[in-house]
């Protein structure tokens, strides 16, 4: 390989990685839109640099702009995130969303599915519950450093200590920008205590007087698929309440595990008989 082609390289793949950048931006905040100069300050881009890459995205069909000059999702990313899904025997989300609706329906709460995407924790579903108080913590489509919120917690709590500490080691310049009220400790203490009660309980970092409990949802092989999470005001998450709720999602948790067996047994079975035949 040539210098030239040295140098193509190492351009296309920072180039890459920017577009990916702005793509992580604007799907956190994709309920309401990024502006151009919000987005190339949080990217540490250049005004030209970004204007450039998110113009592209949009021709491509990965961003569009509405009239208001903010940057949201396109309809291609929408459409690869269904492509993505349909290799896999079972889709989560799909799984989980009448025992989130049971969850919501039994404790009037806000109900939230999180899963982990590298890092991160992302949102992918939220159901409504019937208190007229909503408390939304989360978007659906949100992303968060995996050390923030309930959902992400309890993920991070069925993790090995090292991979935690890997995990916090690559937030850490995030959680010290953008989360001030983050400690470590407390984190550490979150995921101890969970350990030994089966639940993880939180204080809503971005809203006062708000709550979170979640519990987690493990694959088959004994890791943790996503997690399924409430929040309250601080009042409806104590004494009796709270450990009633916490029942509500671990029933429901437990019978989305069952579910996953099955389709992992199966699963198995077809690969078994393909082999034979």
């Amino acid at each position: 390989m040539t210098e030239s082609d040295q140098r193509q390289d190492r351009s296309g793949t920072q180039a890459i990685q920017r577009c990916a950048a702005l793509l992580r931006l604007i799907t956190t905040y994709n309920r309401n839109g990024m502006r151009l100069v919000d987005l190339y300050r949080s990217t540490g881009l250049t005004r030209p640099t970004a204007h450039r890459l998110l113009q592209a995205l949009v021709a491509e069909g990965f961003v569009r702009q509405d009239e208001r000059k903010r940057y949201f999702l396109g309809s291609l990313t929408y459409e690869m995130g269904v492509a993505a899904a349909a290799p896999h025997t079972y889709d989560l989300r799909d799984i989980c969303q009448s025992h989130l609706r049971e969850v919501a329906d039994a404790t009037g709460d806000t109900v939230f599915l999180t899963i982990r995407s590298g890092f991160d924790g992302v949102c992918i579903a939220r159901v409504e519950g019937a208190f007229p108080i909503k408390v939304f913590v989360l978007d659906v489509g949100r992303r968060r450093p995996l050390n923030i919120g309930a959902g992400a917690l309890a993920i991070l709590a069925q993790l090995p200590d090292d991979e935690i500490q890997r995990i916090y080691l690559a937030n850490r310049e995030r959680l010290e920008r953008d989360y001030p009220r983050f400690d470590a400790e407390l984190m550490w203490r979150q995921i101890g205590l969970s350990r030994k009660q089966g639940y993880l309980e939180n204080s809503v970092l971005e809203v006062d007087a708000v709550s979170s409990i979640a519990v987690a949802i493990m694959d088959p092989h004994g890791r943790p698929a996503g997690a399924i999470s409430i929040s309250a005001l601080h009042d409806r998450l104590r004494g009796h309440a709270l450990h009633e709720k916490v029942k509500v999602i671990q029933t429901a948790v437990s019978a989305i595990q069952e579910k996953l067996r099955s389709h992992v047994l199966g699963e198995e079975r077809a690969e078994i008989e393909g082999a034979r035949g």
